[in-house]
């Protein structure tokens, strides 16, 4: 659906800022695999409720282990599970524009701070899943709207110059546009010169967010435990 709808402005090879009717596919193709790595987000309370009803849960969560390895376990589950399609998806990319080693490597690490940032409220989500099933309802509704209001699919030119500031509240914004300028650029120093301070909210929520979620988890299962069979 974006392809069709963005396509529509480059007919007359008119530009949305950085782009355009030949690189735009960069940005679409981008945009699938960072919707891969968000699918980690539903992971988390899709795989908690499945434990739940089938009772497994409580024998998992006396267990003497502590929650930061369940993020990371299935942080590297869920990069195992989408490894094929990711890799299609990034080669796509390469063969349209290709980049340097040094620029290949920053951009994988961004994406793996990506889906640290997404394990961390998919374990948020997860909580409140098996604890508060209407709050995690509502919570999801709330971190889609974000995620898609942070011009993952669509260019920041194309909204209106109103809604444009509020966009730039989003950290999200910051983070994906990091990671295309990146590609756009083929320059990892001279992007980290140019824009500190996108990257510094990557560094920062990829830390945060994480250690959120873990607190959270532990407040929100030790008062309420697991609600509902």
């Amino acid at each position: 659906m974006s392809l069709i709808v963005l396509m529509r402005f480059f007919v007359a090879d008119v530009n949305l800022g950085q782009w355009n009717n030949t690189n735009y596919l960069i940005f679409l193709f981008t945009a699938f695999q960072i919707e891969l790595l968000r699918r980690i987000i539903q992971d988390f309370p899709e795989n908690f409720r499945l434990e739940k009803y089938w009772k497994t849960l409580p024998a998992l969560m006396i267990a003497p282990f502590n929650k930061v390895h369940l993020l990371f376990g299935v942080f590297f589950s869920h990069l195992i599970i989408i490894a094929i399609p990711f890799v299609v998806l990034f080669v796509l990319t390469y063969i349209i524009s290709p980049i340097a080693l040094l620029t290949i490597l920053f951009i994988i690490g961004i994406y793996l701070l990506i889906d640290l940032i997404f394990s961390g409220i998919g374990l948020f989500l997860g909580v409140f899943a098996i604890s508060k099933e209407n709050y995690w309802r509502i919570f999801a509704i709330g971190i889609q709207i974000i995620f898609y209001a942070s011009c993952v699919i669509y260019p920041f030119e194309i909204f209106p110059q109103e809604i444009q500031p509020i966009i730039q509240l989003n950290p999200f914004y910051h983070i994906f546009d990091l990671l295309r300028i990146t590609w756009l650029e083929d320059n990892a120093i001279l992007t980290l010169i140019n824009y500190p301070f996108q990257f510094i909210i990557l560094i920062g929520t990829a830390i945060i967010v994480p250690l959120i979620g873990i607190y959270i988890f532990n407040k929100v299962y030790n008062k309420f435990g697991i609600v509902g069979y």
